[in-house]
């Protein structure tokens, strides 16, 4: 009885898993503070993708970890850069079973570990940093990728990178705007799982944590851009923002339930202090709940698994 008047119900399609592939291991590498998440080996992320396909999940959403880092990102834009590299891989591997998607942003390639280029002053430059975006989303439209995700949160991303795409004949190559990105406390283990070079924040271009009508000018914007698709992240500390975003939106849209909110069930399900499975599927219910047609999760194939046995 309950699962027929159930209101809201979750689909392993729904689910994107992020994966994160590194150039110059031999063998995957555990994230320390993401209990059950690896950086991978080529080889390895290969497997994982089919093991995605075949639980039914919607899509994987690729980082890729350089082992040279420079004042730009070149690795960022390089054809043969491990991201690029990770592209081509999964799309040869699974074709059409899973929407390749790629996080399209510097910080993962930058020595100074800030989402775009740097001004003398040490700010972030945006101009010069959208031209970046532009050789980037090209260089991933080539590799195959379905869908670009840029996360660096400059303003008029989306259009330049649209345009790009539109001009090097790649209209069918979808844009994931990271529409609402907020100045999360929640980042840490995420900047161990990329090798970040982080030092200091990025709270000149990522969202207040205190404001919630900014989410809707942002949405506005990207819109007009021409976002296909857009999000919220962090997804469960900012499910209002989400259902506000959900309302107010004519495309679909994501959350990304990030690497904080994933640690802190994993560690607290460890100690024994909340029942681990009923907590993922509780947690990626809320976020349905609250109006995201698409979660990005940690546990994305382990929660489709769950799925299918209910």
């Amino acid at each position: 009885m309950r699962r027929l008047v159930a209101e809201t119900r979750l689909h392993p399609a729904e689910l994107i898993l992020p994966a994160f592939v590194s150039e110059g291991i031999a063998e995957p590498r555990p994230i320390t503070s993401m209990p059950g998440v690896l950086q991978h080996t080529r080889d390895s992320l290969r497997k994982a993708a089919v093991e995605a396909a075949e639980a039914g999940v919607g899509g994987i959403m690729l980082f890729g970890l350089p082992e040279v880092k420079d004042a730009v990102g070149s690795e960022g834009t390089n054809p043969d850069g491990i991201l690029q590299q990770a592209i081509r891989d999964v799309v040869a591997e699974v074709g059409d079973r899973l929407v390749v998607m790629s996080d399209l942003c510097l910080d993962e390639f930058t020595d100074h570990g800030h989402c775009g280029v740097l001004a003398e002053d040490g700010s972030v430059d945006n101009d010069a940093t959208l031209a970046r975006y532009a050789e980037m989303a090209v260089v991933q439209a080539e590799a195959g990728v379905h869908v670009v995700g840029p996360s660096g949160m400059m303003d008029g991303q989306i259009a330049v990178i649209r345009r790009a795409l539109d001009e090097a004949g790649h209209q069918d190559v979808s844009v994931l705007a990271y529409t609402a990105k907020y100045a999360s406390a929640l980042y840490g283990p995420f900047r161990e799982a990329v090798n970040s070079s982080l030092k200091g924040d990025r709270k000149t271009y990522q969202q207040d944590p205190a404001n919630a009508r900014e989410a809707l000018r942002e949405l506005e914007l990207d819109l007009a851009e021409g976002a296909d698709l857009v999000m919220v992240k962090p997804a469960m500390l900012y499910l209002d923002v989400l259902r506000q975003v959900a309302d107010a939106s004519p495309v679909p849209v994501a959350a990304y339930q990030i690497s904080g909110e994933y640690s802190m069930v994993e560690a607290a399900a460890a100690n024994g202090w909340i029942e681990r499975e009923r907590t993922i599927l509780e947690t990626l219910t809320s976020i349905r709940r609250a109006g995201a047609e698409q979660i990005l999760t940690y546990w994305a194939v382990e929660a489709a698994r769950m799925l299918k046995q209910q």
